[in-house]
């Protein structure tokens, strides 16, 4: 043991994010003040239960509120003031870089105009000027994400469109690749927040990348939807479900509405179903350097069977330590964040700080866990055979009087058993384990999701069957990194999607491709040696009663068959008991599932890997944020559906007595 200290725990907040109408949209401009009014009381009641709310971690505040928001004209931009009057931080995660996001923002009338912008001049327009300020004053005090990678295209669009202003072609080509983009960054804006505020008519869904589209995504992806429709702001309601859309909204009391806002903000800042003592558990583990030789019996049952070796070769493993994992496993991953053209240079201390070191901390844990769960359910396997044959192994080797001595040794076995059992129900090894492995997974792939400014909408988590601390904890932990100040361009994104070859599908492929052979190995000799037991309790049953023929027609001495009897007692109890144990074993580990499972991860993951190495030979202009970013996410899922496999395997097998 070693005063390793956990890392930082995370700044709890609550993100929200905003989508709504433009100026020009008939409804909102009939209503602003009405619809600004609503939003200023909403956001009011967000902020008083987030100060209101229980805390699991220190310190005793959260952190400010984070809004996130596309910065268009209307309601985001009110949204942007309404926060920054309240001390919320602003994030804006942008469909195009800086300058071609203003210049189409501020609705330039004519080329001219959009080209001036462009380059960080002033329009001739007045109002174009106005609407270009505004934007500029937002920016100033918000943190911004830029999807610059098809800027390019973007522009040439954007300017074709304007200087053909009668030509409907161009601007339908425009509008539907800046729509696109529009969705792309709306698929960032639902992933950061926690619930989205929507200034909406609720007439359509089907315009890409705008608000209604927005909205029904985000109920697609798990995260509940503030619906304020300017002809009525003050009959808000809370959505939660797609199907909502399909059914007349049911507007219920407003102090109701309060009360259930309320409630999901208390929520997210501190979920009713976490008990604090697993949370505080995980935080107050007492770290280890390395594993404890006492605990390696499952891991030597593999060893012996796989077939790959010395079954007799050194198993202690040495956990890399949270301070240790930048210049360790994780130095290439970050190496490779820090050479990112136009990125947050914040961004790799952070990843640092709130993934890697909480991944090194989870993973180490929950190591030395499963070793005490599994190899405690080992041993007592093992003790129990010991103990049933002990106990009648008198019989051959001393008197009736002598039995005590056996008894004693099959009492202790006994006892043995009872106090693994005892310890490890006591601790907990086996919730324990399977809820510090969530958290160590988890973290274990997010660092190119931070890259990339994407994350696990609130739907997307995984919910355990006792506690969901651990989805909280790493959710909380991202969301303290939140998006980085970054631009996102085609160098950008190849570097990226070349680290995510390198330092994660092919290093997570190979190992689930190898420990799938390994487990395979392990059930087919495990069998054999169950198989080959049995075998030979039958053989010593059938050779007790050859013998036992043979005297009884005189062709052997009778006394010798009587003297051998206890000894065959012995044989006929010790085959089947240790081929059950080993069966029982077989049983426990399930090896031949888990082999299943890393043979299909290990093809998924390989699938990943060709789209991803076919995408590399794509030139600049073909490799764009969603290409990238759906492989990043397809990589996630691969951990999830692992995750869920494995808990569907071992999580009806806790620690018991093996009987």
């Amino acid at each position: 043991m070693s005063d390793v200290a956990p890392p930082d725990p995370p700044q709890v907040r609550v993100s929200v994010g905003v989508t709504g109408h433009r100026q020009a949209h008939h409804g909102y401009a009939a209503n602003r003040a009405q619809v600004e009014a609503v939003m200023a009381d909403i956001m009011d009641v967000i902020t008083e239960a987030s100060k209101t709310a229980p805390l699991l971690l220190a310190p005793e505040s959260p952190a400010p509120i984070r809004l996130h928001t596309l910065l268009v004209d209307g309601t985001d931009q009110v949204a942007a003031h309404l926060a920054i009057k309240r001390d919320w931080e602003v994030i804006n995660p942008l469909p195009f870089g800086r300058n071609l996001n203003l210049a189409i923002n501020a609705l330039p009338e004519n080329a001219s105009d959009a080209r001036a912008l462009l380059t960080g001049g002033p329009a001739e327009d007045t109002a174009t000027n106005r609407r270009a300020a505004e934007i500029r004053a937002i920016s100033e005090q918000a943190h911004i994400f830029e999807l610059a990678d098809q800027d390019e295209k973007i522009s040439a669009l954007f300017l074709a469109k304007l200087d053909a202003p009668d030509d409907f072609a161009k601007a339908q080509d425009f509008e539907q690749e800046s729509a696109r983009r529009a969705a792309l960054a709306g698929q960032i804006l639902i992933e950061q927040s926690d619930l989205i505020i929507a200034v909406w008519d609720g007439k359509s869904t089907a315009n890409v990348g705008g608000t209604g589209y927005t909205v029904a995504k985000a109920l697609d992806l798990g995260s509940p939807v503030i619906w304020v429709d300017p002809q009525s702001p003050e009959d808000w309601t809370i959505l939660y479900s797609s199907e909502s859309l399909a059914v007349q909204s049911q507007h219920s009391d407003v102090q109701d509405r309060s009360e259930t806002l309320v409630q999901i903000v208390r929520n997210i800042v501190c979920p009713e179903d976490i008990p604090e003592a697993g949370l505080s558990a995980f935080l107050d583990e007492k770290w280890h350097d390395k594993s404890a030789r006492l605990t390696h019996a499952f891991r030597r049952v593999e060893a012996m069977f796989d077939g790959g070796g010395n079954p007799f070769r050194k198993l202690v493993q040495r956990y890399e330590k949270p301070d240790e994992v930048a210049s360790g496993s994780g130095a290439q991953l970050l190496n490779v964040t820090k050479s990112l053209p136009f990125s947050d240079p914040e961004l790799p201390e952070k990843i640092d700080n709130m993934a890697m070191q909480n991944f090194a901390w989870a993973d180490g844990i929950s190591s030395r866990l499963s070793d005490h769960y599994r190899g405690g359910m080992i041993v007592n396997f093992i003790l129990s055979a010991f103990a049933i044959v002990g106990g009648i192994l008198y019989l051959p080797l001393v008197s009736p009087e002598q039995k005590w001595i056996f008894a004693l040794f099959e009492f202790l076995l006994l006892l043995g058993i009872v106090i693994i059992t005892f310890r490890g129900q006591k601790y907990r090894w086996h919730g324990r384990w399977f809820e510090t492995r969530r958290v160590a997974e988890y973290f274990r792939h997010s660092p190119l999701l931070l890259i990339l400014g994407a994350a696990r909408a609130p739907g997307q988590w995984l919910r355990g069957t006792e506690t969901s601390w651990p989805e909280w904890y790493v959710r909380q932990s991202l969301r303290t990194i939140g998006l980085p100040r970054a631009k996102i361009t085609a160098p950008y994104l190849r570097s990226t999607l070349s680290a995510l070859l390198e330092c994660h599908v092919v290093q997570q492929r190979d190992y689930h491709s190898d420990k799938s052979k390994r487990l395979k190995a392990v059930h087919h000799n495990l069998d054999r040696l169950s198989e080959f037991l049995f075998g030979l309790a039958v053989l010593s049953v059938a050779i007790y009663l050859v013998l036992k023929g043979a005297s009884a027609m005189n062709l052997i001495d009778s006394g010798i068959v009587l003297k051998l009897s206890k000894t065959f007692t012995v044989l006929g109890v010790f085959f089947p008991t240790f081929g059950a144990a080993v069966a029982g074993i077989r049983y426990f580990g399930d090896f031949e599932r888990f082999a299943s499972i890393s043979e299909v991860t290990a093809e998924m993951l390989d699938a990943i890997y060709s789209r991803a190495s076919l995408l590399l030979e794509a030139p600049d202009s073909a490799l764009d944020y969603g290409r990238v970013t759906a492989l990043v996410h397809a990589a996630d899922e691969v951990v999830t559906s692992e995750i869920e496999n494995w808990q569907a395997v071992f999580g009806g097998k806790n620690i018991t007595v093996p009987v």
